[in-house]
């Protein structure tokens, strides 16, 4: 918006906020936490834990939705007053201020703009997320947990709940495979666009030449289940193992082969959890992780049939996505949208919102484009 004066800036972005508050429907949402609300305060409610959580992480994001929309709203009239005291002061300072806070309010409502951009079937669910090492050895198997941080200090930096439900360490350093669950409203609609392969380049700690090594870890994602959801599973179709949990090292979490594997036999899709000290309860989870993966499956096979019905060939973004690349010179591209960091340590400790934004966009013109 550079050369365009204020007021016509705070205008636009008025009338773009206008435009998020109508597609996200602000009397539903307040019609949503009332009686969420109301749920919340019966006393019967924790008797189901789970259905229990389930609410109370709801309403929490609404009314932190619902605030930050109308917290912008506020921002913007009080923008349009700073600049015209400003004016009437003839004040090079306040003038200033509110140019600092014209920008702020500038990218805060592109941010929430995207969030407008997910009306997918699936992409206000929870986001279910598994990591595993590819190629290139013990590096792959250090870059998969690298990964594994790096989503989860981005959840824990926006304040989204984390379970892991299983890690299968390596034997030197790092890990084979990890799944974990994003518990927050529009996870996997957010990171969706981050299913791919991921590759590192670097040099080596564990070769004593210190060389550079190229090292790859792919990262699935998928809506987690819900009770609407027909997931029809024939128990005869699967073949269940039990043993004994292990961390780092191979050491022994659990005395006891409480954790739980599941092969879907007609797909080998294979499913594992190993964080509670319950077989059923691990059982339980493993069978939810398993469905959400064959509701995944069959959504793309659908996909894909529309796709051949309409000649049109199938895109996937299950390939090559990003390079982190950290020597000879130190940056991060996404190979979709071309956007560029130069700060790698930032982005693997969590800060991926500019990338993440990007492909939100990126997926939502492929998808009007098709």
């Amino acid at each position: 918006m550079a050369g365009i004066e204020p007021e016509e800036q705070l205008k636009e972005l008025g009338s773009t906020l206008a435009g998020i508050e109508q597609v996200l429907d602000l009397d539903g949402m307040r019609r949503d936490i009332a009686e969420l609300r109301e749920q919340s305060a019966d006393p019967d409610l924790w008797n189901d834990q789970d259905r229990a959580q389930s609410v109370t992480r709801r309403l929490s994001y609404l009314e932190s939705e619902l605030g930050r929309v109308e917290g912008l709203r506020q921002r913007l009239d009080d923008a349009a007053t700073l600049y015209e005291m400003a004016q009437e002061m003839d004040d090079a300072d306040t003038r200033a201020e509110a140019d600092d806070e014209l920008a702020a309010l500038h990218k805060a409502i592109q941010q929430l703009e995207v969030r407008t951009l997910m009306s997918g079937e699936y992409d206000a669910r929870e986001a279910l997320v598994t990591i595993n090492a590819q190629a290139g050895g013990v590096d792959a198997a250090d870059w998969a947990q690298q990964l594994q941080r790096m989503y989860l200090r981005w959840a824990e930096r926006h304040g989204y709940p984390t379970e892991v439900y299983d890690t299968s360490y390596a034997e030197e350093a790092g890990i084979k495979s990890t799944t974990f669950t994003v518990k927050a409203p529009y996870a996997y609609g957010t990171l969706r666009g981050e299913h791919g392969t991921h590759r590192l380049v670097r040099i080596s700690p564990f070769d004593n030449a210190a060389r550079r090594q190229t090292s790859f870890a792919g990262l699935d994602v998928v809506p987690v289940v819900e009770q609407s959801d027909h997931v029809d599973i024939d128990e005869s179709e699967l073949r269940v193992d039990v043993y004994r949990s292990s961390g780092p090292g191979g050491q022994g979490v659990n005395t006891t082969d409480s954790a739980v594997r599941i092969t879907h036999i007609p797909t080998g899709i294979v499913v594992s959890c190993q964080n509670e000290r319950s077989q059923l309860q691990n059982k339980a989870t493993a069978m939810n992780v398993l469905q959400a993966k064959l509701l995944e499956r069959k959504r793309q096979e659908e996909a894909e049939k529309m796709s051949a019905l309409r000649g049109e060939g199938t895109s996937s973004w299950g390939t090559q996505i990003r390079n982190y690349v950290l020597h000879p010179y130190q940056i991060v591209k996404d190979l979709r949208t071309g956007v560029e960091v130069g700060n790698p340590t930032a982005v693997l400790d969590g800060d991926i919102d500019e990338f993440i934004e990007a492909e939100i966009r990126w997926m939502r013109q492929q998808e009007t484009s098709a």
